[in-house]
């Protein structure tokens, strides 16, 4: 049993399956096709707007026939399904440069992981698949648009989630305590995961990065419970101040000065001298 950072938090898990080899197997094992990329983008965002809302991508590749794009996700918002269809289409009509046709040169995949099960229980499934294609009055699927939406529970794998999907929800599952038994992930492609979010390798700015994650995702979710939407600005920002002070503590520990903190926190130096009493 080894310590490890959860896979719910977007920092690890970009950083794990943001490896161009682990990024090509999980896409071969969910999707059942073959990428080739030599890299994976994180935070993407295309080069010119596209629709009204600023989209911004975890994990972006594509190569010259397939446009594949992974997000994880960890508490299900009101907007879920919406939000990632919007994704979904961006990714689509940022292919129409040409004025002359429509054609969409490359076919779009977007892989979706939650790793909460909501509370609302509109989400009891492991896998869930929209294709888009049109279905006749006969029944029959007109296999007309090959692009895909998938969505991921780890939290929900059962006896009917598709085997070579369920050992990968398994091992995001099973992180999400904070503690992993390393001997049931043998295979190479999972050993190099366990490399990464194994606890005493965390780099310390991707630990900065998951304790403002944490701190955002548990603020959120006070005010929600409470009934406050409205105050989900502020608690963010308290949020992110704790996690900030809290990083910070954890540096001046490690014999940072205050201007190296200050440089790595986004706090001002007038502020830590205060919390440190340093005069």
């Amino acid at each position: 049993m080894i310590e490890v950072v959860p896979l719910k938090y977007g920092a690890i898990f970009k950083q794990a399956f943001g490896q161009p080899e682990t990024f090509t197997q999980f896409v071969n094992d969910v999707l059942d096709i073959n990428i080739h990329i030599d890299k994976v983008h994180t935070e993407y965002e295309y080069p010119n707007p596209v629709g009204f809302v600023r989209s911004k991508y975890d994990l972006f590749a594509e190569d010259i026939e397939q446009r594949i794009v992974v997000e994880i996700q960890h508490i299900k918002e009101e907007d879920f399904f919406d939000r990632f269809l919007y994704y979904h289409l961006v990714s689509l009509v940022e292919q129409i440069g040409s004025f002359q046709e429509y054609n969409f040169e490359r076919t779009v995949y977007t892989i979706v992981v939650l790793t909460s099960v909501p509370r609302d229980g509109s989400v009891d499934f492991s896998c869930a698949v929209s294709d888009m294609n049109p279905i006749d009055e006969r029944g029959r699927k007109l296999s007309i648009y090959p692009h895909r939406l998938v969505f991921l529970c780890p939290r929900l794998v059962n006896d009917k989630t598709p085997p070579k999907i369920k050992r990968w929800l398994e091992l995001i599952e099973d992180s999400l305590d904070g503690k992993l038994e390393e001997n049931n992930y043998s295979e190479k492609m999972f050993q190099a995961i366990l490399d990464i979010i194994r606890k005493l390798n965390i780099d310390r700015d991707i630990l900065a990065q998951i304790k403002d994650e944490a701190a955002w995702e548990k603020a959120k979710q006070r005010f929600k419970e409470e009934g406050m939407e409205e105050g989900l600005q502020i608690g963010k920002e308290e949020g992110d101040k704790q996690a900030r002070l809290e990083t910070a503590r954890k540096l001046r520990e490690k014999g940072f000065s205050l201007e190296e903190t200050a440089e790595l926190t986004g706090l001002a130096v007038a502020d830590l001298s205060a919390l440190f009493k340093i005069p």
